[in-house]
């Protein structure tokens, strides 16, 4: 069984900055890409950012510049650093991991179950 539990959402004004993390756990042999997607009220989930086990990223257009993603992969987790926040930012954000292979070799996709982010003055 893998889980996936994201920390670190909360309430902050426009311009300040939040620190999102995402660990992921259980029997684990590898892991694959990782990323955080956010949906906000009556909107579809989108992508935010994404960080493959080599380290190579990729960013949503609204957010470059002032997101940073990064993960280790020792530890099996993945961070988002997000400064200059906007109320266009307030979402649930979710942690996902793909290929994540299970030590007996069990390979599956993971979402976390979302943490709250609310930017508002």
């Amino acid at each position: 069984q893998v889980q996936l539990v994201e920390s670190g959402g909360g309430l902050v004004q426009p311009g300040e900055s939040l620190r999102l993390s995402c660990a992921a756990s259980g029997s684990i042999f590898s892991v694959g890409p990782m990323g955080w997607y956010r949906q906000a009220p009556g909107k579809q989930r989108e992508l935010v950012a994404t960080i493959t086990n080599g380290g190579s990223t990729n960013y949503a257009d609204s957010v470059k510049g002032r997101f940073t993603i990064s993960r280790d992969n020792a530890k099996n987790t993945v961070c988002l650093q997000m400064n200059s926040l906007k109320p266009g930012a307030t979402a649930v954000y979710y942690c996902r991991a793909d290929s994540v292979t299970t030590v007996a070799r069990i390979q599956l996709n993971y979402w976390g179950q979302g943490t709250q982010v609310i930017v508002s003055s």
